[in-house]
């Protein structure tokens, strides 16, 4: 017998599977067959093509004609953008994500529709827990979101602005009501466009839930979106856009850009400046550029420390004249007591 609180089987409601594409056709059969070998099917399922390469399109084309989904084509502009199309254009009450490189779990739309609780008329989401795996589907933990974030079912908004929430699209089933409320994902970012959509749905009023049982596969490696030029360019987007959602409020005790976000962003910035600095690359202009402005934000605020502005202008002053050589230097001779000190001043965070 199901819980009283859950949705029975026989009430389940329209479900939408929705898997951007870009370029993928090495991983994409792996990820489409999981959505159809799920012990609840799904009522529609949407491959976005976003821009790929002709021969990737047709090889998508050809996995279509053995598998009964719908592809949209639209013009490349990045995951968020790709799930925004896919979303619109299905009819499901309910959203499910996957990525072109990730694959669900057997159970993983029966888990998530059986975690709705009836009668919550502000239903926002419901998320799980993922497996981590290497590109090839090995597992390597099964427990990767209690073990990054501790906090289920997020409570705080001081909380999600502090750390990366770890609710993940393709681990999650989110109401079409609370998604179109909010306009969906913000096609400005190419990484940390989830954290941004979970965020605004919270700041809605919509409810979230946990549910402490793994529902997808997520594969982890250097070509998956987590990493390169595009996630540092959607991180310090990111961080622009909390700080003008959330200015300070020092009547009420509230110092978003010191407490949160500060801690949370400040020390990526200079690790990027110093290893492109480092490696002499060509995205080493637009790193300093970032740390750059972020310095002038912190030194502009009336409310973070003396010795934080002092150690960050510092900090920025020297990598503003110094040669890769030299910083490849002070990165490798760690031992000298000296130099330890003077990497630290590097690496500081604030």
């Amino acid at each position: 017998m199901p819980h009283e609180n859950v949705i029975t089987a026989a009430a389940r409601p329209s479900v939408v599977v929705v898997i951007p594409f870009y370029n993928g056709a090495d991983f994409i059969e792996r990820s489409v067959k999981s959505v159809f070998n799920q012990t609840v099917p799904a009522h529609e399922v949407i491959v976005v093509n976003d821009g790929s390469r002709p021969e990737e399109r047709e090889a998508l084309g050809a996995l279509a004609a053995r598998y009964p989904f719908r592809i949209v084509d639209k013009e490349n502009g990045g995951q968020g953008s790709a799930r925004n199309a896919g979303v619109a254009a299905s009819s499901a009450d309910f959203l499910c994500f996957l990525d072109q490189d990730d694959f669900y779990l057997p159970n993983h739309i029966e888990i998530l529709v059986d975690g709705i609780p009836a009668g919550d008329a502000r239903f926002g989401f419901v998320y799980a827990d993922l497996y981590e795996a290497d590109v090839d589907g090995n597992v390597v933990r099964t427990s990767l979101v209690k073990e990054h974030a501790k906090n289920h079912p997020k409570r705080s908004i001081f909380d999600l602005l502090r750390y990366d929430m770890f609710v993940l699209p393709s681990a999650a089933l989110v109401s079409r009501v609370a998604f179109d409320a909010v306009g969906g994902f913000d096609g400005q970012f190419m990484g940390y466009e989830d954290d941004d959509l979970f965020l605004r749905i919270f700041r809605k009023g919509y409810s979230n839930h946990f549910i402490d049982r793994a529902v997808t596969v997520w594969c982890i490696h250097t070509e998956s979106t987590s990493f390169g030029i595009r996630m540092i360019r959607s991180r310090f987007r990111y961080f622009k856009k909390l700080i003008a959602m959330f200015p300070d409020e020092p009547r009420r005790g509230r110092f978003y850009f010191r407490d949160q976000l500060v801690p949370r962003f400040g020390k990526f910035f200079v690790d990027h400046a110093i290893e492109a600095i480092k490696l002499d690359n060509e995205y080493r202009g637009e790193m300093f550029a970032y740390l750059s402005e972020y310095t002038d934000m912190v030194l502009a605020n009336p409310y973070m420390g003396r010795r934080r502005k002092v150690k960050l202008w510092i900090t920025r002053f020297l990598l503003s004249h110094s040669t890769p050589g030299i910083v490849r230097a002070i990165g490798s001779a760690t031992k000298l007591p000296l130099i330890r000190g003077f990497r630290r001043i590097y690496k500081t965070e604030a």
